[in-house]
């Protein structure tokens, strides 16, 4: 299983000199992957819950630097890392500039990105953007259409619902070809079906290994139905722990728990099958010696296994 950590990029480490030499350091450590989320606010009252917990919104997301902007100084800060969006939330730029964003990023890293997209859970965050809440499956599907084509056809034309494109030379393209790998995120039976008829995997959070084996198995067979091959498929977990100096009880984990107890759920996820996962300290820790002590840690104990 491929290991990963998040960079820094919002609340306490929301600071560009500590993205690029913690970027440079997780490297360094060994991780295979380098991960950015998206989050616009943090509404005073929000219009929904924030998923798990108590579902309070850590007041952390307050401050967050841009997810591309966070991967662009990754990828001049590194080598061979490869950079991840978990997720991002595509819906909220037009496609046909999107596309070329993250084409410009895939050139400039020598082809390390990892498209990972999600449709977030905070109705706010689309009234502030100007984008309907309603019809997001919708949108995504059209979004993902015109990416699409901007990243593989020589002449680029596309008339949809949503958006248009007259005949047009959009010669800029990604060095990953055809394109770089589309990640989906999400839990419902659509979204699965979604990922095993489309993606080129799924994007989860920590849960229960029957859970999660469970819903991963809904994007298997919906690959198998589109006539995919399920076996390309990669399933990504995000963890996100707040580390504890004592042992956690059993069913606080992972998401809270020693060091040894997250190492122990990682190599777990690596039994079940997982091909991915990485780890965010940043909603549960401001400390800058500690999002890299536990990350140092962390990749020492899950490479001895």
């Amino acid at each position: 299983m491929r290991l990963g950590y998040t960079v820094p990029q919002y609340g306490a480490f929301a600071d560009p000199d500590f993205m690029r030499q913690a970027s440079a350091d997780l490297e360094a450590m060994g991780y295979d992957s380098l991960w950015a989320g998206d989050r616009v606010l943090l509404p005073l009252a929000p219009s929904d819950p924030y998923p798990g917990g108590d579902g309070t919104v850590p007041p952390a997301f307050g401050t967050f630097f841009d997810p591309l902007t966070a991967l662009t100084l990754a990828a001049v800060s590194t080598r061979e890392i490869r950079l991840g969006t978990s997720t991002l939330n595509a819906l909220w730029q037009p496609p046909v500039l999107l596309a070329r964003t993250l084409t410009s990023l895939d050139l400039l890293s020598d082809g390390r990105l990892d498209v990972g997209i999600g449709l977030g859970w905070l109705r706010d965050e689309y009234t502030a953007t100007g984008v309907p809440w309603r019809g997001r499956g919708d949108r995504l599907e059209e979004t993902l259409d015109l990416m699409e084509a901007v990243w593989t056809d020589e002449v680029v034309e596309h008339k949809g619902a949503l958006w248009t494109v007259p005949p047009s030379h959009i010669d800029l393209k990604p060095r990953q070809r055809p394109r770089p790998p589309i990640l989906l995120a999400g839990y419902t039976p659509g979204a699965l079906e979604r990922v095993g008829r489309r993606a080129d995997g799924w994007l989860s959070a920590a849960m229960p290994m029957p859970y999660l084996t469970g819903l991963w198995d809904m994007a298997l067979r919906a690959a198998s139905g589109a006539g995919r091959d399920p076996s390309a498929l990669r399933m990504v977990v995000r963890v996100n722990p707040a580390i504890t100096d004592a042992p956690a009880p059993a069913d606080q984990v992972p998401h809270a728990g020693t060091v040894r107890q997250v190492a122990d759920y990682l190599l777990t996820l690596a039994e079940t099958g997982a091909h991915e996962a990485f780890v965010d300290l940043q909603t549960t820790t401001s400390s800058r010696d500690q999002f890299l002590d536990v990350a140092h840690a962390l990749v020492g104990m899950v490479r001895a296994g």
